[in-house]
């Protein structure tokens, strides 16, 4: 009789302690209660830090301005030579800078024009970048509005390891399509693994649009008109993927032919060829 207790009271203790061991199991985690972190919001200043609204007649401000000189092709085997500070190829008149290409011989080249550039006196890092441009039509040009690196501080090549920004690109044998593109050592067109945006831009050589970069620590926007098409996030894995905490200069071309613009050969009958722009305007980081 005791041994009959004894079994019917374990087995009372066995089903309390199961019991209680199940009352006591921890709660599951309300995620509801865990806030999202927001993206970083960013703004930029109210005015422009700097700017040249093409005010001056004559040649490019030179406090501003400088040129890229020759015709060594440019990487990109382009035809032209680049003059410097020759009126025929960038002027300001009437409150707009002309960029031409012409076709005529000159250095052992047929085609000159220009390429203006801000390294060493306007160069910027982050920013809102505002180009209000009107481009060139035809067969044959490529266009630009771009940055590049102002120093080589990456990697074993100055391009692409420290970073290209391509604000606008039109090539003439491709009317109407805007493209803005990021070039580092991990995402360029040579190794084909550039990161680009492109939209449409049926009146680009009769009307002025804006073209504009915003360029923040998290990453870089490419808009036209105030409308967004493309963005470009920091990956935090190193340089190589993004080298854009350095300092940056604003270039602003016209390229004949190359291995982009020329795919489809040069139409001589456009020439001359002129890019209009109507400001400049960099807008600083908050």
């Amino acid at each position: 009789m005791k041994k009959r207790i004894s079994i019917i009271l374990g087995l009372v203790l066995v089903i309390f302690l199961a019991c209680k061991q199940a009352t006591v199991a921890p709660e599951p985690l309300n995620i509801q209660n865990i806030a999202p972190v927001p993206a970083k919001e960013y703004s930029f200043t109210e005015n422009p830090v700097w700017a040249d609204e093409f005010n001056q007649a004559g040649l490019p401000d030179d406090k501003i301005w400088s040129y890229d000189v020759g015709g060594s092709g440019w990487g990109n085997n382009e035809l032209q030579y680049y003059t410097k500070a020759d009126l025929d190829n960038a002027h300001v008149e009437n409150g707009i800078l002309t960029i031409e290409a012409k076709k005529e011989s000159f250095e052992g080249k047929s085609y000159t024009s220009a390429r203006l550039v801000t390294k060493g006196k306007k160069d910027f890092l982050f920013g809102r970048i505002e180009v209000r441009a009107k481009l060139p039509a035809g067969r044959g040009n490529w266009p630009a509005i771009w940055t590049l690196a102002s120093q080589s501080e990456y990697g074993q090549a100055y391009w692409p390891d420290n970073g290209e920004i391509d604000i606008m690109e039109h090539v003439g044998y491709d009317p109407g399509v805007v493209h803005s593109t990021v070039h580092t050592k991990s995402f360029n067109h040579v190794i084909n693994t550039q990161k680009a945006g492109i939209t449409q831009v049926p009146d680009f050589d009769q009307v002025f649009h804006v073209y504009r970069i915003d360029w923040t620590p998290e990453y870089i926007k490419a808009l036209i008109d105030g409308k967004e098409y493309f963005t470009f996030q920091n990956t935090r894995v190193g340089w190589e993927d993004w080298p854009f905490d350095k300092k940056q200069h604003l270039l602003l071309n016209i390229a004949v032919g190359g291995n982009w613009g020329g795919q489809k050969g040069v139409d001589d009958s456009i020439f001359p060829s002129k890019m209009l722009i109507d400001y400049v305007r960099v807008y600083g980081l908050k």
